[in-house]
């Protein structure tokens, strides 16, 4: 990879999609382009990581929604000419699992990072968040075989790393991965007042509220995009678990908000919903409170699957975006669902 050729894409890509570029964007790309020239792909001793500053394994990028994370992120990962991996997190660890439980040895963790370390140099989370009790208890062992084996890893979060898994379950479990992130991984946090998104948030496909003319039109937009195309009843075996899509029309599908996120679904089921749809309508989100709270951790895991696959959306909700609510303690995540609702529902998103 050229680190020129980064930077100059950075700022054509900016420039074609005419979006204003912020300093604190092009010190973050700098402290990148810095990062990747010192050692972030070179073959150095583990204690060397610690004698110096940047001497770094991974990039940990935080910061709020719409500020160019994914964007600088994106285009350095795209940039580079080495063995690489992009993964949603969720998707990441659902492969670990199936290869613990596919090759029951006592060494499944050893063997899965060995067999990474075969296959790619770097690995790549976008919107990286912890939210389940399991992976969190085992983060702490598999990312400190992953450094330990010269893997780099980067990440982009809407969380500082000693805030992830905030609040969680059994959290003292979860500090030794947080230890091993700070060690190994250069922290940098993006800061904009702005969402450089906003421009292209002009809602085409969302219908709110719920009643007989958003239903119209609604229904009027599914008649269009599903003409001469025959309706079929879908199956989904998902590890034993049987997905039904009532409402299947040659790679659209249809749904309620009940019938993906009341049930007990997970980023796997969503992973496999999301490989035969190009196009998803859902209808009647709610609002949300403390009281569904369940449900609205699903409708995040959801939205975030929907967005890595890149599938558009069509929704009615109760309320616009902005006006959904959210229960307390899903309020930071759920920004940044609302800010992909905005994305996916855009006449700009394919």
């Amino acid at each position: 990879m050229k680190l020129k050729k980064f930077k100059k894409n950075f700022l054509s890509f900016c420039k074609i999609n005419k979006m204003q570029v912020h300093i604190n964007q092009i010190k973050t790309v700098d402290i990148l382009i810095k990062l990747y020239s010192n050692n972030i792909f070179s073959n150095f001793s583990l204690t060397k990581i610690f004698s110096k500053k940047d001497n770094k394994l991974g990039f940990y990028l935080s910061g709020d929604v719409g500020v160019g994370k994914t964007m600088i992120l994106n285009l350095f990962y795209d940039n580079l000419e080495i063995p690489k991996l992009r993964m949603h997190f969720n998707e990441f660890m659902i492969n670990f699992h199936d290869f613990a439980y596919n090759n029951k040895v006592k060494n499944s963790l050893e063997n899965f990072v060995k067999d990474l370390k075969n296959k790619y140099k770097i690995l790549y989370f976008d919107e990286f968040q912890v939210t389940n009790i399991v992976d969190a208890m085992i983060l702490g062992k598999l990312f400190e075989k992953i450094f330990k084996n010269n893997i780099k890893v980067i990440f982009t979060s809407n969380t500082k790393i000693n805030d992830l898994y905030k609040d969680g379950l059994q959290r003292e479990q979860f500090l030794p991965f947080i230890k091993i992130i700070k060690n190994f991984c250069l922290q940098h946090e993006l800061i904009i007042d702005e969402d450089y998104r906003e421009k292209s948030k002009k809602v085409k496909r969302s219908f709110f509220p719920i009643n007989e003319e958003t239903s119209f039109k609604i229904n009027q937009l599914f008649r269009k995009l599903t003409k001469e195309k025959k309706q079929e009843t879908k199956t989904l075996n998902v590890k034993g678990r049987l997905v039904t899509i009532n409402n299947y029309f040659d790679k659209i599908a249809r749904f309620h908000f009940k019938e993906l996120c009341d049930q007990n679904f997970g980023a796997e089921d969503y992973i496999n919903i999301a490989k035969i749809c190009n196009l998803i309508v859902i209808e009647n989100i709610p609002q949300f409170n403390d009281e569904n709270m369940h449900q609205q951790h699903r409708f995040i895991t959801l939205i975030d699957v929907l967005y890595e696959k890149k599938i558009p959306l069509i929704t009615s909700s109760f309320s616009n975006f902005k006006n959904m609510g959210s229960s307390g303690k899903l309020a930071l995540p759920f920004k940044r669902t609302i800010s992909r609702l905005f994305e996916l529902t855009s006449p700009n998103f394919h």
